[in-house]
């Protein structure tokens, strides 16, 4: 026998009536809240997603732009960039200043393309794709991040035609 029907016939169809109506409103009050809350967006170590609003966004709130960074293109679409690993929220208002969205960005490493070499207590770290190269990852021992910085500032200067290329790799 279905549960509405021996609920109605214990309590009498008018609590019955009562204790149904307000169940109902409780889960529909948790269906609307699960809804509303969107789940955490994950971002790779510095690599960007893409998150689509359902309306134009007037600003954006970063909990700690240190963690994450955001840029808005076409109005409704966010770009996402994680800039180290951590925790943070972003918080997307219209012109009224509505939240359209608040939500949890989780910045991690991308493990599955990533080796670590462990020289006693240093770490350096390799983008495996499918060579492996040395990257910049927070967290390496800090000569060897500072020796991949120059190499990537002096990329960078001689991709933009800002220098002849003189370095010397080290």
């Amino acid at each position: 026998m279905p549960t509405a029907v021996v609920l109605a016939r214990r309590l009498g169809s008018g609590r019955a009536a009562t204790v149904l109506s307000a169940a109902v409103m409780v889960m529909a009050a948790l269906f609307i809240a699960g809804k509303a809350k969107a789940a955490d967006l994950v971002v790779a170590y510095d690599q960007s997603q893409l998150l689509r609003l359902p309306r134009p966004v007037a600003s954006v709130i970063i909990g700690n732009p240190s963690i994450a960074d955001v840029a808005i293109h076409g109005g409704n679409l966010l770009v996402v960039t994680g800039k180290t690993f951590g925790i943070t929220n972003i918080i997307a208002l219209d012109d009224d200043r509505n939240i359209i969205q608040d939500q949890r960005i989780v910045v991690q490493r991308d493990e599955v393309r990533t080796v670590n070499l462990s020289k006693g207590g240093k770490r350096e770290s390799y983008s495996c794709t499918p060579n492996c190269s040395p990257t910049l990852t927070i967290g390496d021992d800090k000569e060897y991040f500072a020796m991949i910085s120059r190499h990537a500032e002096t990329k960078t200067r001689v991709s933009n035609g800002g220098a002849d290329g003189g370095d010397s790799a080290e």
